[in-house]
């Protein structure tokens, strides 16, 4: 069997953004990410945003004869379909966002659509670093290999000012953090591929 690593030319990434704010900075992160990858900043690499504001709220008895609802079931199968993920959320009351935490929740019902999952995540937001590290937590549970480094934390209030009106990222130095993670979580996809076919 050749090797799964130099079969994989082009590495799928799913970006899901913990905000539903329409200006969010952290769905301008996203934005960001994905012209990194469009525009060969990175090459090998595209992203793709789901949008997960629709997922109904996790509910057993949606779940009849083993399926789910449509919309769960199409999340769930492009979860399975990326190679690797890419979260935006900022920070909730010390914890994830409750879109996300929805989110994590419909993938994780049986079979564990997150089951060895390269992630990366970057945290927009004004106070804590909490809900990244309780989403970190919630990835060990879930088989979801976050990337240690480098880590992405943005404090949004303090000066300078690193994004538009609009939420579209303009502050240089934060773009080549986003880079260089983005790079970072190329290359330990890479890995665990390789890892696989061996």
């Amino acid at each position: 069997m050749g090797s799964e690593m130099e079969e994989k030319s082009v590495i799928k990434v799913v970006a899901l953004c913990g905000s539903l704010r329409k200006a969010s900075a952290n769905r301008g992160i996203i934005r960001a990410a994905m012209k990194m990858c469009s525009e060969s900043a990175i090459q090998g690499m595209e992203m793709e945003e789901i949008d997960i504001s629709k997922l109904p709220m996790l509910n057993v008895d949606l779940e009849v004869n083993g399926t789910y609802p449509p919309l769960v079931e199409e999340f769930r199968s492009k979860i399975r379909e990326a190679d690797a993920v890419f979260f935006a959320t900022p920070d909730y009351n010390y914890s994830v966002t409750p879109i996300i935490k929805n989110a994590l929740d419909w993938a994780s019902r049986p079979p564990n659509a997150w089951a060895d999952k390269p992630a990366a995540v970057a945290s927009i937001q004004a106070s804590s670093r909490s809900g990244q590290y309780h989403l970190r937590q919630i990835g060990v549970f879930l088989d979801i290999h976050f990337i240690n480094k480098p880590e992405f934390f943005v404090n949004s209030v303090l000066p300078p000012k690193k994004f538009d009106d609009n939420g579209d990222l303009i502050d240089e130095d934060l773009r080549q953090r986003l880079l260089e993670m983005l790079l970072a979580l190329k290359a330990f996809t890479l890995r665990l591929i390789k890892g696989k076919s061996q």
